[in-house]
């Protein structure tokens, strides 16, 4: 054999240890959900994770990072290493929370790399037992409100629920005080404790709840009825403007120069999953719309909700502190 075979050998004997401690994924990843366990995204997230760990071959570990309207965990991801081994879970709050509290500790465009949307869901406008249980429709809500000083919670400071409650006391003429939570599950634990009279849930967190009638869903956002909910009318069919019918996302992102091919992994292993019949069975079970979007169509709408957002928050003059 000779020397020129001999160093060749010793070269491609060198190589493949070094492409081996590239290979992506060697070790678990981990999801930031920038809300407290329970919640809406914190149920998206783990169904995106149980469907895209088989396909990496790694565990998928959910850390759950609430404070600021999602502002805490979101800034942590957005300076998380640039490895493909954190990624952020989030919805629509990831452009919302930023706005309406004037502070930007990232650029919720050009700080990340976009994976997919997995899904969209409606918002419904639900009361609790502070409310008398007789009290079935918005309709007869509204009556027994006026001249009340009502208590009407949000799942985020600058969210589309806290939006919403703000516009139905406008258009309907009621007074209200909001209350800001840190997720939908302490403001569904206030709610169901008669501590809030209500607020817009998702059927994520309160599908359960509602099944049981421990809450009542009066109405609801968007374009689409929520078959779960049977005949709960749209707002816009009790009398609401189409300003209720925005529509948000779910999704997961990763940090901005994130290797190309390390996202193509991480791409690919979601659009598998996001297809997957379990996947979608287990969305549509919390009247969740299976809704891909690839990264390019993804970050366009994470960009246009963006716009969308500040158009609203300027035209309600929406701030919060934080």
């Amino acid at each position: 054999m000779n020397r020129r075979h001999l160093l060749g050998l010793a070269a491609a004997g060198l190589a493949l240890p070094a492409r081996a401690q590239t290979a992506f994924p060697d070790r678990p990843i981990r999801f930031i959900v920038p809300f407290p366990p329970g919640g809406g995204t914190d149920t998206w997230a783990r169904i995106a994770a149980e469907g895209m760990q088989p396909e990496l071959g790694q565990t998928i570990v959910i850390e759950n990072r609430g404070g600021a309207g999602g502002l805490v965990g979101t800034e942590a991801a957005a300076k998380a290493p640039p490895d493909g081994y954190t990624l952020l879970f989030t919805i629509t709050t990831h452009v919302q929370t930023p706005v309406v509290m004037r502070r930007f500790p990232y650029d919720p465009v050009a700080d990340f790399a976009p994976i997919g949307r997995l899904g969209t869901t409606s918002i419904s406008f639900c009361v609790g037992p502070k409310v008398p249980p007789e009290i079935r429709t918005w309709p007869e809500f509204a009556a027994w409100a006026k001249g009340r000083d009502l208590s009407l919670g949000s799942y985020a400071p600058g969210s589309t629920g806290h939006a919403f409650a703000l516009l139905v006391a406008e258009e309907a003429r009621l007074t209200m005080e909001h209350v800001s939570y840190r997720g939908e599950t302490p403001m569904l634990q206030d709610m169901l404790a008669g501590q809030i009279h209500g607020g817009f849930h998702s059927m994520a967190a309160a599908g359960e709840m509602l099944r049981a009638g421990r809450l009542r869903a009066l109405m609801t956002a968007g374009e689409r009825r929520i078959p779960a909910l049977g005949e709960v009318p749209l707002m816009k069919e009790v009398g609401f403007s189409d300003r209720f019918s925005f529509s948000g996302f779910s999704g997961l992102l990763a940090p901005a120069r994130t290797p190309a091919a390390v996202l193509d992994r991480l791409t690919e292993a979601f659009r598998i999953a996001a297809a997957k019949p379990e996947t979608h069975r287990r969305l549509l079970a919390v009247d969740t719309v299976p809704s891909y979007q690839d990264p390019a169509t993804f970050r366009a709408q994470v960009a246009r909700n963006l716009r969308e957002w500040t158009e609203i928050a300027e035209r309600l003059n929406l701030t919060v502190d934080g």
